[in-house]
């Protein structure tokens, strides 16, 4: 017997403050050495520009352990088409067994994790009182990482800009209304970056879409729209200028091209890397160190998430009545 959890099951388990703390859980857990999150096994869908992704992960603790795996596929050319550029699915099982607990909606818990997951970083690595954020991109990880940085810090103005003019208006005016805050639409990468104190890149950048002397210092900064090798949003400059954090070391060193290319080029070396977020959680490393000081946080999103979300609506789902029973 297994639990099918569809989008509308997991946005009711799964609120951004429950998700936020699932998060820190996970990378908690990642950072006191209790996560299993072997590399992503994935393809290229020949001609069409297509990834098809297995990201298994184990997790302890919690207080018996969580493993699953998400399948995804993301096809960026697909909203031109009004499609999603990302569809997934996670199965959770449990880790005592191999029993199969769960079928959920994976596209919904990619967007919320993920941003539950910048949220995390950006809780330890932005000033206390960071009240303007500038997004890069109009789509559902811009979205939710707005929701997620008012979730962790006194947000109050917003600037939001993507290519194209509609949905970036549309986006302001959806999430003004949504949050209540002053959410403004801007004609430029630069206008939403320069003077925000925290930032947001959330796009399907192949090359920078940013001037690293665009940000002000004492910036924040997550960075989260490419998860391949040859694919960045953010130049050399202002990578050379930041602390770095990562989600996890391997999966930075394997995927991101935001740091794979600077290093590839000899302008920073692995070193640049000061700390994967479980080693900030678990005080192995130190954060912020003073007002002025610029932090990226890189993330191109880990298995050890999917499972840490996924543990928790399942939980919440069985409190709450949801979802529909199935026969495996």
């Amino acid at each position: 017997m297994a639990l099918l959890l569809t989008r509308s099951d997991v946005e009711a388990a799964l609120p951004m403050v429950e998700c936020i703390a699932s998060q820190e859980y996970a990378f908690r857990e990642h950072g006191l050495g209790n996560a299993v999150t072997p590399h992503r096994l994935g393809l290229k869908t020949p001609g069409q520009d297509g990834l098809y992704i297995a990201m298994p992960s184990y997790l302890g603790g919690d207080p018996s352990g969580a493993m699953a795996v998400k399948v995804l596929t993301f096809y960026p050319n697909n909203p031109a088409a009004g499609l999603p550029a990302i569809t997934a699915t996670v199965l959770l099982h449990d880790p005592n067994t191999g029993a199969l607990l769960a079928i959920m909606d994976g596209a919904s818990i990619t967007g919320l994790r993920t941003a539950a997951g910048s949220a995390v970083a950006t809780k330890y690595l932005a000033r206390a009182e960071a009240s303007t954020v500038g997004i890069l991109g109009s789509g559902v990880q811009a979205e939710t990482h707005l929701v997620a940085m008012c979730a962790v810090r006194p947000v109050q103005t917003a600037w939001v800009y993507s290519r194209d003019r509609d949905r970036r208006t549309d986006f302001a005016e959806r999430m003004t209304a949504r949050l209540g805050i002053e959410v403004t639409p801007v004609s430029s990468a630069r206008a939403a970056v320069e003077g925000a104190e925290i930032v947001v890149t959330a796009t399907t950048a192949r090359e920078p879409i940013v001037d690293g002397d665009w940000f002000a210092p004492g910036v924040h900064i997550n960075c989260v729209g490419s998860g391949i090798p040859d694919r960045r949003e953010l130049d050399d400059k202002i990578v050379q200028r930041a602390k770095i954090v990562v989600d996890t070391y391997d999966s930075a060193l394997a995927e991101a091209g935001d740091l794979l290319i600077p290093i590839a080029q000899g302008l920073i070396t692995q070193r640049a890397l000061h700390a994967d977020l479980g080693e900030i959680l678990t005080g192995q490393k130190v954060g912020r160190t003073d007002e002025a000081e610029i932090t990226i946080f890189k993330s191109v999103g880990v298995a050890l998430q999917d499972v840490g979300a996924a543990a928790w609506i399942y939980r919440r789902a069985k409190e709450l009545g949801l979802g529909q029973v199935v026969d495996f």
